[in-house]
């Protein structure tokens, strides 16, 4: 099947079957934006601050820069079902690309803006990238640098600052919105008029832990269709809601909340600054108060250390307030959840505490607490929870345009639950074992067209009768909630033939042990489980790389078992003794809760620096690469078992 036929005229169906589907008339992303418009041309849609002032676009402003910068694509050649590659920080000028690319009648895809130039290559050849916008000049040197492998490549545009050393093809933001000028209306509203729901418009680009990643090839339908039916799913109000966007809008997360179902629901989305997640998210949070508020676990995790170790120097009657409050703030959100009610003096905390930690945080105002793209550890979600913020885990994948399940405010939630299955669409659990674990498969319109150019493993990925076959494995509850307790390719299977997720196992030691910060099971095919583990550390703010120097808790962590150390190579160098011996207790905590010896941890390495996405260790959102940092660790790996 070739590039044009795949993108244009795939044989997808629009899935409006009793399984699911539901009865939302199918529209393009076109008329979804029109929609909002008509409703409220003169409400916020965008925001961004720049030089201290905030420039803000009615969704009126935003529906004619999207026209015009279609407009100036089709002057530069973007041919349609092509594609436009968007390389940078969230931005308005990001989203007004991506729209604009879809009225254009192009492939909106997004490029992790930690790409390396090879793997921007990768992308833009795969996608026959016509136009790649890009933020800045570092990320235009990636594109210069392999522009003479990209024959599809026409021109590259970058969205903020001014151009360093002119270059052919090569435009200013400013220069790009005016290219398009002389492209009369009827020229535009032809490739307007040729888009049909089940088409595709948009590839998001799996993180390619595996190996090179899949285009998946998302249609305005599932699109469209998704943020609908989410807007619904979690009671967002038209015209009220206010999000904060910072995660990277290459992920499906990001670019459906921020993007889509922002404009399904008329809200207005204000950008945090560049370097959001070294430190100044906190203040974006603060200025904005937005009304929901999606985070990956490890930015969840990030605020639950700094606000422990801000408890830790309180004193006197205001720690024992604090410490009142939380207990009373956990019972009473179990109680909420259980639908047993508010316990007594619940009030008072709220008033004392809980809104006081709200308004500091800049989350005043939230109603929904959103977390997705990997598992959140039970620990941070209690200690949320002992504060009246009940984290909702959203559960789902590119391939499924996103959302899946979520939990919901109440009744809906259940903690290390990702909640009921969005309505309008079928979840069913493949092959169930014994105790009901099975492969979780997914059914409706927000199962996407299939992989770019990948046929053979687009058939892996669906079966005959049009399921999603995830490859994660999962329980449903005796009231509809679904649990996910691994991934079929993680699994490992022991020497001994019993089969071990690692998941809950590397949870359990981290519950168990504060000062880790990653850890991953090693066991497939091997006799006994070992565990690679990494401590909590700084983090170079500007390259994001992990420091040596320990984080302040891990610092403290180290004072509560007797140790001095200050820094990993302190506690390798000198095999700490303290340090070593306090692990193995935690390790031998967390091996109390296995159901079988074999899925005991028996051995276990503290590793010279913690996992992160320069490193390679970790994807563009957060996710382990395990066969990478298995073969970056083969050394330690294979001490583990030399005697064996």
């Amino acid at each position: 099947m070739d590039f044009w036929t795949t993108v244009r005229d795939h044989p997808v169906k629009l899935r409006m079957t009793s399984k699911g589907g539901g009865s939302e008339n199918p529209i393009t992303i076109a008329t979804l934006l029109q929609q909002t418009v008509q409703r409220v041309p003169n409400h916020t849609a965008l925001a961004v601050k720049r030089g201290g002032e905030w420039k803000k676009w009615t969704y009126r402003q935003y529906y004619d820069d999207v026209c015009r910068a279609a407009k100036s694509f089709i002057k530069l050649g973007l041919q349609p079902y092509y594609s436009v590659g968007i390389l940078g920080f969230n931005s308005p000028e990001w989203f007004i690309a991506n729209i604009g690319t879809t009225f254009a009648g192009g492939l909106s895809t997004g490029i992790y803006a930690t790409n390396t130039p090879e793997a921007c290559e990768f992308i833009a050849s795969n996608a026959k990238t016509n136009i790649i916008v890009v933020e800045n000049n570092q990320q235009l040197q990636k594109i210069l640098k392999i522009k003479a492998n990209l024959p599809d490549l026409k021109a590259i545009v970058q969205y903020t600052g001014e151009v360093a050393g002119r270059e052919k093809n090569v435009y200013s933001w400013a220069e790009f919105m005016q290219l398009g000028g002389d492209v009369p209306d009827d020229t535009l509203m032809s490739r307007l008029n040729a888009q049909s729901p089940n088409r595709c418009s948009t590839l998001i680009y799996t993180s390619g832990t595996t190996g090179n990643p899949k285009g998946v090839m998302l249609s305005h339908d599932n699109i469209t269709w998704n943020a609908v039916v989410s807007c619904k799913a979690v009671d967002l109000t038209f015209g009220h809601e206010v999000m904060v966007s910072y995660l990277p809008l290459s992920h499906v997360a990001a670019q459906m909340l921020d993007i889509y179902i922002s404009m399904a629901c008329g809200g207005s989305v204000y950008f945090a600054q560049p370097d959001a997640l070294r430190g100044s998210l906190a203040t974006t949070l603060k200025e904005v108060r937005p009304t929901s508020f999606l985070g990956v676990p490890r930015v969840w995790e990030k605020m639950m250390e700094k606000m422990i170790a801000v408890g830790r120097n309180s004193s006197g009657m205001k720690k024992k307030i604090a410490i009142w409050a939380k207990g009373v703030g956990l019972r009473g959100s179990y109680n909420i959840m259980n639908g047993t009610g508010y316990p007594m003096c619940w009030g008072l905390a709220n008033t004392l505490v809980f809104k006081k930690v709200r308004l500091a945080l800049g989350l005043d105002r939230c109603k929904f607490f959103f977390s997705g793209a990997a598992p959140i550890t039970k620990e941070t979600v209690d200690f949320f929870l002992s504060l009246n913020i009940a984290i909702q885990d959203i559960y789902g994948m590119s391939e499924s345009t996103g959302p899946h399940t979520f939990c919901r405010q109440g009744t809906g939630n259940r903690v290390t639950s990702v909640g009921y299955s969005v309505p309008g669409i079928h979840t069913k659990l493949a092959n169930p074992d014994a105790e009901g674990t099975g492969e979780v498969c997914m059914y409706g319109r927000h199962v996407f067209m299939g992989y770019l150019e990948e046929e053979a493993k687009t058939k892996e990925t669906l079966d005959s009768d049009g399921y999603l076959l995830t490859g994660d494995l999962g329980r449903i509850d005796k009231d509809g909630f679904l649990f996910i307790t691994g991934r079929i390719k993680e699994l490992i299977i022991t020497a001994g033939g019993e089969n071990v997720a690692p998941i809950p196992i590397e949870e359990a030691v981290k519950e168990c042990l504060p000062c880790v910060s990653q850890c991953m099971l090693i066991g497939d095919k091997k006799k006994f489980l070992s565990m690679l583990i990494t401590l909590k550390t700084e983090v170079d703010m500007e390259s994001l790389e992990p420091l040596d120097q320990l984080t302040k808790p891990a610092v403290e962590w180290c004072r509560s078992v007797g140790s001095a150390a200050t820094t990993v190579s302190e506690i390798i160098g000198s095999q700490d003794v303290n340090v070593l011996k306090a692990i193995q207790t935690g390790i031998d905590q967390a091996n109390a809760r296995s159901v079988s010896r074999a899925q005991k941890v028996q051995k276990w390495s503290i590793l010279p620096k913690d996992f992160s996405i320069p490193g390679g260790e970790l994807g563009p959102t957060m996710k382990l690469r395990r066969p990478i940092v298995s073969k970056m660790y083969s050394k330690t790996i294979n001490a583990f078992y030399a005697d064996t």
